[in-house]
């Protein structure tokens, strides 16, 4: 995942990669700071699209949210 986005972003956003953050069972998991926005189940072919759409666009991509975090509204 690491390498995945690393590969898609550009200079103004940096990537990193962490230790567990407590919910390694529901992975992989990416948190975008500073929005405290949580993705689970991530897989490579949808970096693009968080990239695009969370990261460039400021639109959380909802059907890859954590929904322990993020449930959904009523």
């Amino acid at each position: 995942m690491l390498q995945a986005f690393s590969a898609q972003v550009d200079a103004a956003i940096e990537v990193r990669s962490s230790s567990c953050l407590g919910q390694c069972g529901n992975g992989p998991m990416v948190l975008v700071l500073p929005d405290q926005v949580w993705y689970s189940a991530v897989q490579p072919i949808e970096v693009t699209i968080v990239v695009d759409r969370h990261l460039h666009h400021d639109q959380p991509v909802c059907n890859l949210l954590y929904r322990k975090f993020h449930p959904p509204s009523l």
